[in-house]
């Protein structure tokens, strides 16, 4: 088993020789594959966002420049680095400037606050953090400031921090990296407590965004919107950013996902693909009704992060006049996609396929036997892009994976004999608020901290916009506290405004199971009618 940095899990040798053989893994890291992009599409535009735009030559200019200052500045192989910034260039620069110094970037949400951010940094040990200055109505300068890091870049007005367009140097010939050292840091989607840091090779990742690319038959020709924040995988790399530009297309950078901002764009700039997830692909097919904007470009719609009602993929190729695509991942790594040729009834009915010939899936009862065919259990899965452990979680990783190396993904799933999966559930505690996953665990240890709060209850409940809300189920001590005084609370503590209860309900006292544990199924049961 060969060890990535700071004692994360890489694959078996025997494992990783066969990728290298079948070729999955080519041997590039992401730095090497932007100069080879460059050379090969020159002056093409590469991105583009509001009126700039930049070619791919000027953007391989621009990540040499920045991996030099970067450098100068200190910041070296191995280092971690926190980045919290929205769909701008300065994301797409200083991930390749730093994959070419070998720094790695921990990819933070625009939406995460103190408590994460605080989290991040200590859990990588980040010697840098890059943030905007302000971002709706957020001013990260003012987090920054309360965070024990060393070097803190602005993009904007720095404020008491250094500006990112300041970190400049002269490009200069850099040591090779190893395609199988870690890339990026995805964060997880958080199951238990606070989120893990999920390490993806140059390798993998790569592949990753090169598969999926030619599973969605992407073209020079093609045009992605980059809608969805641009540190999540599926727009970053499921094909995202790395795909598109892996073809020779253009990225698309949109401000936000709501189609008062993407269908302009989408009408400006010849927009032929993008991505979203169940709630925002309902607004935008409601949006159709009154929308003037001319979206005929519109080829593609990935929709995934969460299960897709049957409905809404059978209403978006009318509305938006473009096929729908399926996309069931996680960061950790295992894609499934529908395909073009797949009949309507599995696009419609089911969360894909999976994306390598090589990924391999096991679905099991509780015991870790495999189900009979077409029986719901739990996703296992291994292959050439999923992860072997999670960055500096030992502990947890004993149990998140067999011995044989399959992690476990919590997914509750049934297969067809087409390999398709349909996703059934989830055998672990997280909501599922609209594609963005809000651990209960983090949630319910943090309602408790409140003086008002004897005992707490985190639970998803059925929505039609969002999937799914968040409910806080409380035992009062005292006075009980209300729902907004809860979420000043939880503001104060910096948690993410999207993990917070959207619905407050306090109990005389909270079911329990027959061993003494809180019954969410039958707070759901309860309160979801």
């Amino acid at each position: 088993m060969s060890v990535l940095i700071d004692g994360a899990v890489g694959w078996p040798e025997e494992l990783a020789a066969v990728y290298r053989e079948r070729g999955y893994w080519r041997g590039d890291t992401l730095g090497e594959l932007l100069r080879s992009w460059a050379e090969r599409s020159g002056d093409d535009i590469a991105v583009v966002s509001g009126d700039e735009r930049v070619s791919y030559r000027e953007l391989d200019r621009r990540a040499d420049v920045l991996a030099a200052g970067l450098l100068d500045l200190g910041i070296a192989r191995d280092d971690r680095v926190v980045v919290q910034l929205p769909n701008v260039p300065e994301f797409v620069v200083l991930l390749f400037a730093l994959a070419r110094i070998g720094a790695v970037p921990v990819m933070a949400l625009p939406a995460h606050r103190r408590a994460e951010i605080s989290h991040l940094v200590e859990l990588s040990g980040a010697v840098g953090y890059v943030i905007p200055d302000v971002f709706q109505g957020f001013d990260h300068r003012t987090l920054a400031a309360e965070l024990d890091v060393k070097h803190v870049l602005v993009v904007g007005d720095p404020g008491e921090h250094a500006a990112l367009s300041a970190i400049t140097g002269e490009p200069r010939e850099l040591p090779p990296i190893d395609p199988a050292a870690v890339a990026v840091l995805l964060i997880s989607g958080g199951t238990t407590g606070r989120p893990k840091l999920i390490p993806r090779t140059h390798d993998d990742y790569a592949y990753n965004a090169r598969a999926s690319a030619e599973v969605c038959e992407l073209t020079k020709a093609d045009r992605y919107l980059v809608a969805l924040p641009v540190a999540h995988n599926f727009p970053l790399a499921c094909p995202g950013v790395l795909g598109i530009l892996g073809v020779g297309g253009v990225a698309v950078m949109a401000a936000a996902p709501s189609p008062d901002v993407a269908f302009p764009l989408i009408q400006r700039e010849g927009v032929t693909v993008s991505a979203l997830v169940p709630p925002m692909a309902r607004m935008w097919v409601e949006a159709t009704e009154w929308s003037t904007e001319d979206l005929s470009t519109l080829r593609l719609l990935q929709v995934g992060g969460a299960k897709m009602d049957p409905d809404l993929a059978r209403a978006v190729p009318p509305a938006l006049g473009c096929a729908v695509q399926q996309v069931f991942g996680m960061a950790e790594g295992l894609l499934n996609y529908t395909r073009a040729e797949d009949s309507a009834d599995l696009v419609e009915n089911t969360q894909g396929r999976p994306l390598s010939p090589d990924d391999e899936i096991r679905v099991v009862d509780a015991e870790g036997q495999d189900v009979i065919p077409g029986e719901i259990g739990e996703l296992l899965t291994r292959g050439p892009y999923t992860l072997r452990g999670y960055y500096r979680a030992e502990q947890y990783n004993a149990t998140a994976f067999t011995p044989d190396g399959f992690y476990r993904s919590g997914d509750l799933v049934r297969q067809l004999p087409s390999g398709h999966l349909v996703v059934e559930g989830r055998i672990k505690d997280v909501i599922n608020r609209g594609g963005e996953k809000v651990p209960a665990g983090e949630l319910e240890d943090l309602l408790l901290a409140h003086p008002g709060v004897a005992q707490a209850a985190a639970i998803g409940l059925p929505d039609d916009t969002l999937g799914e809300l968040v409910c806080a189920v409380i035992v009062a001590a005292g006075t009980p506290p209300k729902l907004k005084a809860l979420r000043a609370h939880l503001a104060e503590l910096g948690l993410a405004r999207y993990k917070q209860p959207d619905r407050l309900v306090v109990l005389d006292e909270l079911p329990l199971t027959a061993v003494g544990k809180i019954s969410k199924r039958d707070l759901v049961a309860r309160l979801g009618a």
